[in-house]
């Protein structure tokens, strides 16, 4: 049977690899499998401890391929005082392998206790590793790694030192000595030689000979590697260097200091750092000295002592110079405690807003909105900040006074000490005019939303500026501009002007210069813009004609208000002209008394309503030939709300874009042909086609319909309902189109 299976397991093999399923591998093959599972065996071990000019222990050499990393900072291998360190392969040093991406930090009270292992593959060179803790950058090192195989070069290079220098009769060396390393390899060749100053001092590459002017025993040890990665032993040259002859009896000046983040006792968070300085002008500095704790051992001084054991801390420090002279020992004193527990709450805000309120709820003349923000058992409040109608966040530093008439905004925030910053909260109100507030100088009424060029919108929002202007009311996109060129530059330095106030930033600016190139104003056809009809000018009220019941009264801003001493349904019209395809831009005001709201709205495309021949009563001719786009935003009452054309076209509360009462809203009105678009603060609200054969609704037994309705061209009105309904217009502006 053994036969058998011999056989079988012969033809099963020739049957294999006919169908490629199976490979054979040479000797060379053989000896990368070993090499490939001594490397993928292979754990490198790094040890860490108080030490922090190097690591306790460490690898030297490795073989190519997968890799365990071990790096262990603990209790076990001598970390007594809870010091972290990094073991890090650098990345950047183009002289060094650059394809390991390894940044270990371990101190023996991490959740691992200090030793933490990672999985690398390796590859054939060298590694520079260093520790990135500051303080600790004499923690370097080189890991070597090879193929594996090692090739036909398994000699290692020869390695001699040479010391030369001037000698007294001593045989020491005066003033200085220096250290020649020699490395010759007669295989694969030398790839690099190394040397290290004192029994435990770091290697570094070698790379000219090197002078070593400490006085006293010296000893550089050196070693070299070749291109095979064989590693010749350590060597090394002991001698003494001794100061020249000098007449210097002063021993060196020194000097420490202390450095960390401190609490309000002045005690250092969690460590300190201890940074000692030597001068002498005579012989020049030989050693510095410190120690940790009255009695801790004297240890040279190489960099900056981090300090992280909490509680009170004695660093004493000293220094010789080169002729021998000993400065006096000192010490420096300070605690270290720590951190407290980190503050992840953001500060508490809150928002009151005062002034003279009407009976509709909204502020007369100004309102000011104070901030609150309160951070108990945190760090404690850093800032606070507000953003007013969606403008930039500003530091709040005392009550925000809001005296522009409109519904406003006020957001805010705050931030602690420790960086949290709260959500931002909002508080919105209205103000109305009155009290005496002056209305701002500004060339246009526009409250819309965002910021529209022409019919572009930027969706930059429509901030108030430091004028107390809304930028659509800079931009000047309504009156007459005789070339897009001048249109453009006006644009430009409007935005420039914003940039520099911080109303708007880099992003918004080049939208609003973008929408003012794609807008196309000031380009033929589009250089008249818009006429003011009734505005500040006195002389635009006297041009408009009452008819029917109620009136109006001019007030001093130039706005129009229906009055409640005569009542009736009426209107105020303009009689000068007659529009064709328009653009019909004003602003309304529902200024009803008390909860009510005011029932009103603007009239278009009706013909002379003087001597009608089929209607006697001025006002009656306008609603029953022309169309009323309807302002009256009631929850209550008549079914077509702002935005309806009247008896046609309703619509709803929800469609409406309602505002709180006694806000101005931006009314824009086009018709062109027989096409209506209503838009209400910049928002389509409503479009109308006054197709014919439609009826009115709820039906009236005189009315026309929309067949009596088509006209080519037209006049405007104004609505007033009643002595109840209270109604304001102001900035009424026309284009043709």
């Amino acid at each position: 049977m053994t036969g058998k299976r011999r056989v079988w397991a012969a033809l099963l093999a020739g049957l294999l690899l006919v169908l490629g399923l199976q490979t054979t591998t040479s000797a060379a093959g053989a000896r990368t499998d070993r090499s490939e599972q001594a490397a993928a065996a292979q754990v490198l071990t790094w040890t860490a401890g108080d030490d922090i000019t190097k690591y306790v222990s460490f690898p030297e050499t490795a073989v190519a391929g997968p890799a365990t990393i071990v790096f262990e900072n603990s209790a076990a291998t001598g970390n007594t005082t809870g010091m972290p360190h990094t073991l890090t392969f650098s990345t950047s040093d183009p002289e060094y392998n650059t394809d390991v991406q390894l940044n270990i930090l371990a101190n023996p009270g991490d959740d691992q206790g200090g030793k933490h292992t990672a999985e690398v593959t390796l590859s054939p060179g060298r590694y520079f590793y260093h520790c990135t803790i500051p303080g600790h950058s004499s923690m370097t090192g080189v890991l070597t790694v090879t193929e594996g195989g090692g090739g036909d070069d398994t000699t290692a290079p020869e390695t001699s030192a040479k010391v030369t220098g001037t000698q007294n009769a001593e045989g020491q060396y005066v003033g200085s000595a220096t250290v020649t390393v020699t490395a010759t390899d007669d295989g694969s060749g030398v790839e690099r030689i190394e040397y290290a100053v004192g029994a435990d001092g770091a290697w570094q590459p070698y790379t000219a000979p090197v002078v070593v002017d400490q006085v006293g025993e010296q000893t550089v040890r050196y070693r070299a590697f070749d291109k095979a990665g064989n590693a010749a032993a350590e060597k090394s040259e002991t001698f003494t260097v001794a100061a020249p002859p000098t007449d210097d009896t002063t021993a060196p000046e020194t000097s420490a200091t202390v450095s960390g983040e401190k609490d309000a006792n002045g005690d250092y968070i969690d460590m300190a750092t201890v940074t000692v300085t030597a001068s002498d002008t005579g012989s020049g500095v030989n050693t510095i000295e410190y120690a940790l704790g009255s009695d801790g051992a004297w240890q040279p001084y190489n960099g900056p002592v981090m300090v992280h054991q909490a509680g009170e801390q004695t660093v004493r420090y000293r220094a010789t110079d080169k002729a021998g002279n000993a400065a006096a020992e000192k010490n420096v004193r300070f605690t270290v405690v720590a951190a407290p527990p980190q503050d992840t709450t953001p500060p508490v805000t809150g928002a009151t807003v005062k002034g003279t309120k009407n009976s509709a709820g909204a502020y007369v003349g100004r309102a000011e909105v104070g901030v609150s923000a309160t951070d108990e058992g945190g760090s404690g409040v850093a800032g606070v900040e507000y953003s007013l109608d969606a403008g930039p966040y500003l530091a709040y530093t005392a009550p925000v006074v809001v005296d522009r008439a409109g519904r406003h905004t006020v957001a805010y925030r705050a931030t602690d000490k420790a960086g949290n910053t709260s959500a931002p909260l909002s508080v919105s109100f209205s103000v109305v005019s009155g009290g005496g507030v002056p209305a701002p100088g500004c060339p246009e009424y526009d409250e819309r939303l965002t910021v529209i060029v022409g019919t572009v919108d930027t969706g930059v929002p429509n901030r108030v500026t430091n004028n107390r202007c809304r930028i659509n009311e800079l931009i000047e996109d309504e009156k007459e501009w005789t070339s897009q060129a001048l249109f453009i530059k006006h644009v430009g330095e409007v935005t420039a002007a914003l940039r520099a106030e911080g109303v708007v930033d880099k992003r918004e600016a080049k939208a609003i210069k973008q929408a003012a190139r794609e807008s196309g104003i000031g380009t033929p056809g589009q250089t008249d813009g818009y006429r003011t009809i009734l505005g500040e000018d006195p002389a635009t009220f006297a041009k408009w004609e009452q008819v029917g019941g109620g009136s109006f009264t001019r007030n001093a801003d130039g706005s129009i208000t229906s009055g409640t001493a005569k009542d009736g349904l009426g209107m105020l019209w303009f009689p000068e002209r007659t529009y064709g395809d328009f653009s019909l831009k004003l602003q309304w005001r529902d200024d009803a008394p008390g909860t009510a709201n005011a029932n009103g709205g603007i009239f278009v495309r009706f013909p002379q309503i003087h001597d009608h021949p089929e209607e006697p009563r001025p006002e009656w001719a306008a609603i029953k030939y022309g169309h009323e786009i309807q302002a009256f935003d009631s929850p209550s009452g008549d079914m077509y709300k702002s935005g309806s054309v009247y008896g046609f076209d309703r619509v709803g509360l929800a469609g409406a874009q309602v505002t709180q009462k006694g806000t101005w809203n931006d009314y824009e009105i086009r018709v062109v042909d027989q096409h209506f678009s209503v838009f209400r603060n910049g928002v389509l609200i409503n479009e109308f086609d006054n197709t014919g054969g439609q009826d009115f609704y709820p039906a009236r037994g005189d009315d026309p319909g929309t067949d009596g309705r088509r006209w080519a061209a037209g006049y405007i009105g104004l609505q007033v309902h009643s002595t109840a309904d209270v109604i304001s217009y102001r900035d009424v502006r026309v284009k043709d189109l």
